[in-house]
């Protein structure tokens, strides 16, 4: 079997579309003053409300650290609350506010507008087809 060259290995090609996707996403979301983790716990807490830190950080792929930052950020700007007691055990629920709502539909518009960007001209049974084959891929691996 050959080997292929970089430039065409499918990995290389997910990361540079992957690399691509982010930088466009960061561009977009600047003037709302919201990084990419921003965005995706923000994305996260509203498909699930509640979670916890712990929670978020394996959701959105950030360590748990790098979540402590991005949870300060946001709650500094009023788009999160963080519960003063757990509800049950030690963790401590992470809500959205009404402005994180504001804001986290804002950034779907322009989230939505980036991924239409980036699937181009591909027909709906192409889209469905890539989404099928990267979840394939991802199911391979884990």
């Amino acid at each position: 079997m050959s080997q292929s060259r970089t430039g065409d290995r499918p990995g290389y090609l997910i990361k540079r579309a992957q690399q691509a996707l982010n930088q466009a996403c960061t561009d977009r979301l600047r003037p709302l003053e919201l990084s990419m983790s921003q965005y995706a716990v923000l994305r996260a807490l509203d498909d699930h409300p509640g979670a916890s830190s712990a929670e978020l950080a394996r959701i959105t792929f950030v360590t748990r650290q790098s979540l402590r930052d991005v949870l300060g950020g946001l709650r500094s700007a009023g788009l999160v609350t963080v519960a003063e007691q757990a509800s049950t055990g030690r963790a401590r629920p992470v809500a959205l506010t009404t402005s994180g709502r504001t804001k986290l539909r804002a950034a779907e518009e322009l989230i939505t507008r980036v991924e239409e960007e980036m699937l181009g001209d591909l027909s709906a049974d192409q889209r469905r087809y890539l989404a099928d084959l990267l979840h394939t891929c991802v199911g391979n691996l884990t």
